[in-house]
């Protein structure tokens, strides 16, 4: 079998092999926050003491997942509270304006492995349904603690997993 037919096959099928790859770039897991406790003074407050407490616990909780992207509205709050997860694992925080949902999720759809998102109590609801999960009750204005995994699967489908991340605040979801 001459070498230039030999070359072709393996070429094609190594192409077979990966296109199912090419073709599934997703997220492996998305995760979603309000951001931390903020400070009770200013037009665009900095995190609470006890905010950046939550920021370095969510660091901590996500710090071995291999987050690979990770997503901040422009807020100081909001970007404090992804900056220590953002400098533990080296990825620069991307901004993303709240008022577009839409062009957020279908931006991290395209994305592969681990994505972290950080927003409000008035639109993380929003995300969490436009990624395909389920977000349970409305997040008060008095609960911080809300970590949502979604966790993507086979046919569209989303889990999605609450967990809380400490110091525990607010009411129960």
């Amino acid at each position: 079998m001459p070498l230039f037919a030999r070359l072709s096959g393996v070429f094609a099928l190594a192409l077979a092999l990966l296109a199912p790859c090419a073709a599934s770039a997703e997220p492996s897991m998305i995760y979603l926050v309000r951001h931390g406790e903020k400070a009770l003074e200013g037009k665009d407050p900095e995190l609470s003491p006890q905010g950046r407490l939550r920021a370095q616990n969510i660091a901590t909780m996500l710090g071995k997942t291999g987050i690979a992207h990770i997503f901040s509205t422009a807020t100081r709050r909001t970007r404090q509270t992804a900056q220590p997860l953002a400098q533990a694992s080296g990825v620069q925080v991307q901004e993303y304006d709240p008022r577009t949902p839409r062009a957020l999720v279908e931006k991290v759809k395209a994305l592969s492995g681990p994505v972290l998102v950080v927003g409000h109590s008035n639109t993380l609801s929003e995300l969490v349904r436009l990624f395909g999960g389920q977000p349970g009750l409305e997040i008060a204005d008095n609960e911080y603690d809300r970590l949502y995994q979604l966790i993507p699967g086979a046919g569209g489908s989303v889990a999605t997993v609450l967990f809380t991340s400490p110091p525990a605040t607010g009411p129960a979801p």
